[in-house]
């Protein structure tokens, strides 16, 4: 017997990994397979239920994604998702057509008839939707368990065949009361057991990782960020010295971070070598302004560097980095459009002479990382380090990335960082940051007009980083923020804030 689990479908959703990771909230192993994954493979005794995810198509589209209704047979639970509810109407022969009213964002919805997957939600409950197809008519032997008012079937469920649905979105964080619905198909619908849980865990992977190098040899990439130093430490504790680890400042860190990773992890038992490559990723970005570019040029000289690393070190065996699930999300796993590249995804380059690549987190969350390195006993200030992406302030930099530019940048985010952790919201903030705009502006400062640049601060509230939804400030906070910065950054004679949740837009600002 394996990792019991439930597997979520994707069916070209925007949220299917979400939906995994509420129910890995759940202390439940879940994973996304494709739509079409083969029904031998979903008869598998370890997958104990199966989620239909939302997507962007019309099921009554020949060309959409369709499923074989071989897969009611196997008498598994089944929850479907938006698409994933019309899906199910369609292939049990219900109807679907083109909703009279598109619904998107918060609605309301009202419970109708006894329901095991609404049970113990409120009568009326916000949900998040979006749709402009919907359910018409219901299969034979299906029930109505909720509707809105532009939407008469919003769920449905068959308690007999262990199918139910939803027209809305139960795994985002709009939805008031969707942790609840994930819960009740997981304990009461599908009766799995929490046993995800981090401990078990990293006792799997060490083994994994013993087994898989042997008496080879690792080279990590580490940044210093939560993702690699967990990964270091995961390896570390696998293979010892066998671990090589690089840090590669790239001249586009946080300020004063270069140092802070040195001091940090040279008092681990770690092989640790930094490099200097800052000139040559200033020169190899030198002109690019679209950001797609920027990071596929951060990334391949990224390997380009790490290549000459190991060959100074001799034979190196596997390459490893810290991959996690929503860098392979973004980058358009599965079905899924790609949303952004990520240097980190991808796998190796034949040019490179590593006999393969270790992503020990390359299934994990960021807050799963977290627990994981609670589990594996890195201090509290490497775990709950601000998130920071590969390309590094490259993309923090809209448009052409020059030495002056890194430096307000860095300037910037250090006293946007510094009041925050001053103001005691270091912890309750999940991402804050400070991006430069490509923007231009007349101000007058000592008199004297100015034309210089427009700081953008970006903060955010997320348990999943899949979605998020800005911070709302006090003003006499972001007042002072924004003074100290005019005063004390030189290029800089405004600031903004971006107030955009997730969706639409992305963390990052490219």
């Amino acid at each position: 017997m394996g990792q019991q689990k439930i597997v979520v479908l994707d069916f070209g959703g925007q949220y299917n990994e979400l939906i995994a990771r509420r129910i890995r909230q759940c202390h439940v192993y879940s994973e996304v397979l494709p739509y079409n994954t083969n029904i031998k493979t979903l008869q598998d005794a370890d997958i104990l239920g199966i989620v239909f995810t939302g997507g962007p198509n019309s099921v009554y589209k020949q060309e959409s994604p369709h499923i074989s209704k071989d897969i009611f047979k196997l008498k598994k639970p089944i929850l479907g998702i938006c698409y994933g509810a019309q899906l199910i109407a369609y292939e049990l022969n219900g109807m679907v057509e083109t909703a009279p009213v598109s619904e998107y964002g918060r609605i309301e919805i009202s419970k109708k008839n006894d329901s095991k997957l609404l049970k113990g939600i409120s009568e009326n409950t916000e949900v998040f939707m979006s749709h402009t197809d919907f359910v018409s008519r219901l299969p034979e032997g299906f029930i109505v368990t909720s509707s809105s008012k532009n939407c008469p079937i919003a769920s449905f469920e068959n308690d007999n065949l262990n199918i139910y649905a939803t027209q809305f979105h139960p795994e985002v964080s709009h939805t008031v009361e969707g942790q609840k619905i994930i819960e009740n198909f997981v304990y009461n619908i599908v009766k799995a057991k929490p046993t995800w849980k981090p401990e078990s865990f990293v006792k799997t992977k060490i083994q994994e990782i013993k087994e898989k190098v042997n008496d080879g040899t690792v080279l990590l990439g580490l940044s210093g960020g939560v993702d690699s130093s967990v990964t270091a430490a995961l390896l570390s504790k696998a293979i010892g010295k066998k671990l090589y680890c690089v840090f590669v400042d790239h001249g586009l860190l946080r300020k004063n971070e270069a140092e802070e990773v040195e001091k940090a992890f040279k008092e681990y038992d770690l092989n640790f070598i930094k490099v200097d490559a800052s000139k040559l990723f200033l020169n190899r970005l030198s002109g690019v302004t679209d950001p797609e570019q920027k990071r596929k040029i951060v990334g391949s000289t990224f390997l380009e560097v790490f290549e000459k690393e190991a060959k100074k070190l001799g034979e190196i065996d596997y390459f490893a980095q810290g991959t996690i699930y929503p860098d392979r999300i973004e980058s358009g796993l599965g079905v899924s459009a790609t949303i952004k590249s990520h240097h980190n995804v991808g796998g190796l380059p034949k040019k490179m002479n590593f006999k393969g690549l270790i992503e020990p987190l390359d299934n994990l969350f960021k807050d799963e990382v977290r627990a994981l390195g609670k589990e594996l006993g890195l201090p509290a200030d490497l775990i709950n380090r601000q998130p920071f992406p590969g390309p590094g302030l490259s993309i923090r930099i809209i448009g052409e990335v020059t030495e002056e530019k890194v430096k307000i940048v860095q300037d910037a985010d250090y006293i946007f960082r510094e009041e925050i952790k001053n103001a005691q919201l270091d912890t309750t903030i999940s991402q804050y940051f400070a991006a430069l705009s490509n923007l231009k502006s007349v101000g007058v400062m000592g008199d004297s007009r100015t034309y210089e640049y427009a700081i953008v601060l970006r903060a955010v509230i997320t348990d999943n980083f899949m979605t998020c939804k800005a911070y709302h400030f006090d003003e006499g906070l972001m007042t002072k923020i924004a003074d100290r910065i005019v005063n004390e950054v030189k290029g800089v004679n405004r600031v903004l804030y971006d107030f955009t949740s997730k969706p639409p837009a992305t963390i990052e600002l490219e």
